[in-house]
């Protein structure tokens, strides 16, 4: 028999065979395969970008209620708003190209996991206020590039989205970024606090630039992405609002990944069964 990390070598192999396989050949999937089921590769794209926001959207929305002031209670619950807006014009665009009579509503609440594409970072439990500020500025200082550069690709619809969306994404990356600053920069406590939350969060964020062969397939379709380029200018909002916030930036730790194949963390599970509960419940329910 196989020890612990013979049969890990063994699963990481085989889930690379089967992305290879699934999005090189139709119907994108290997018969009898335990990894995830993929689809063409400009939905499988379109679905990364309203997965991203879905998810982070729906974190946001536990702070309802428990905000720490009353202002920013409204302010997290209206990012939240904003970040579900977003992810129902993408979604609803990759149920348009899939062309399988899915709509937005039917991407997010019957899906299980293994078919989300949203990264590891935003699927992460809320955690404090700090925890929840920084990792909503990496995440929006990422979308703030990813949108910008989306708004001028050569697929009208998605740009459309992007450039509508990146106008949010502005004010947001301004807010969280402010709340940065403002907790690094404050007291003992709040520096020790948004400090670990840093370092805790940064081995997810390499995962938001990793190239595969998505990117390379959407090409074809006129979505052109630099990653590198990407992340020089993610690294130059983020080093800037570090600095002023008197946070380092942590060493290069062995980042994570996995979550646009849907290989996601335990958490996942648990967020969908709380944000899918009442769909599942009522299927086919409008009210």
């Amino acid at each position: 028999m196989a020890d612990h990390t013979e049969v890990e070598e063994v699963h990481e192999d085989s889930a690379a065979d089967v992305t290879s396989a699934a999005l090189e050949v139709a119907p994108y999937n290997v018969a009898g395969s335990r990894g995830p089921r993929f689809g063409a590769p400009l939905v499988e794209y379109v679905l990364r970008l309203g997965d991203d926001r879905l998810v982070l959207g729906h974190r946001l929305s536990e702070w309802c209620g428990h905000g720490p002031i009353l202002e920013e209670d409204i302010a997290v619950a209206n990012l939240a708003l904003d970040l579900v807006g977003q992810a129902t014009m993408f979604l609803g665009l990759a149920g348009e190209l899939e062309g399988a009579g899915r709509d937005a509503d039917a991407l997010a609440f019957f899906r299980d996991g293994t078919a989300y594409r949203n990264a590891l970072l935003v699927e992460l439990p809320r955690g404090d206020f700090g925890f929840t500020m920084m990792r909503q500025f990496l995440f929006d200082a990422f979308s703030v590039v990813q949108l910008d550069a989306l708004a001028s690709c050569g697929h009208a619809q998605l740009a459309a989205i992007a450039a509508k969306s990146l106008k949010e994404a502005k004010y947001h990356v301004r807010h969280s970024g402010e709340w940065v600053v403002r907790l690094g920069d404050g007291t003992e406590e709040s520096h020790a606090r948004i400090s670990r939350s840093l370092a805790e969060l940064w081995r997810y964020t390499g995962e938001l630039f990793e190239r595969d062969v998505i990117d390379d397939a959407v090409e074809a379709h006129g979505i052109v992405f630099d990653h590198e380029a990407a992340r020089a200018r993610w690294e130059a909002i983020v080093h800037d609002v570090l600095q002023r916030a008197t946070l380092e930036v942590p060493a290069p730790p062995i980042m994570a990944s996995g979550g646009r194949r849907g290989r996601h963390t335990e958490h996942i599970g648990h967020l969908l069964s709380t944000m899918q509960s009442v769909a599942r419940a009522h299927p086919g329910a409008t009210w």
